[in-house]
């Protein structure tokens, strides 16, 4: 269940920073990792900041944030 789970929330915040940054996804395929590599880096962040959102709805936006901030580091290099 656990990795279901982190593939949703994969989905769901790549799907999200996609659509805040260009206005729609990148497709499921790169979504999913988007998502998963953001939620990797929010952890991080939230972490050093010491944040914590719980929750569903807390796991999804860290994602979020961190793909956001992944897609930005990304389009600068």
């Amino acid at each position: 269940m656990s990795i279901l789970w982190t593939l949703i929330v994969g989905a769901i915040a790549g799907w999200l920073a996609g659509w805040l940054t260009k206005g729609r996804g990148f497709g499921m395929i790169r979504n999913i990792g988007v998502g998963v590599i953001g939620a990797f880096v929010g952890s991080l962040l939230f972490g050093l900041l010491q944040l914590s959102a719980g929750g569903m709805i807390g796991e999804v936006i860290v994602a979020t944030v961190g793909a956001l901030v992944f897609l930005f580091i990304l389009r600068k290099l």
